[in-house]
């Protein structure tokens, strides 16, 4: 059976060559760029979220300045 295996200079020389590959900085920028828009969704979700929970406790664009007013101040009176 031949010895497949990779020596480490082997192994080191290949990462070194596969780094400066404009294919794999092709791939990384794609990731890059797929990651952020993962993270924007992740952030939209959390928002939806919380937008809903806010209407559910009666809360609107309207009244959301006094309502955040009103518990400050109750917080400082604590």
């Amino acid at each position: 059976m031949p010895n497949n295996w990779l020596t480490d200079e082997a192994v080191e020389a290949e990462i070194a060559r596969l780094q400066q590959s404009e294919f794999v900085k092709l791939a990384r920028k794609e990731m890059r760029l797929k990651y952020k828009r993962r993270q924007a969704l992740y952030q939209l979700r959390n928002l939806d979220k919380r937008g809903k929970e806010l209407a559910k406790a009666g809360i609107t664009p309207e009244n959301i300045e006094a309502t955040i007013a009103l518990a400050e101040a109750e917080n400082q009176e604590i």
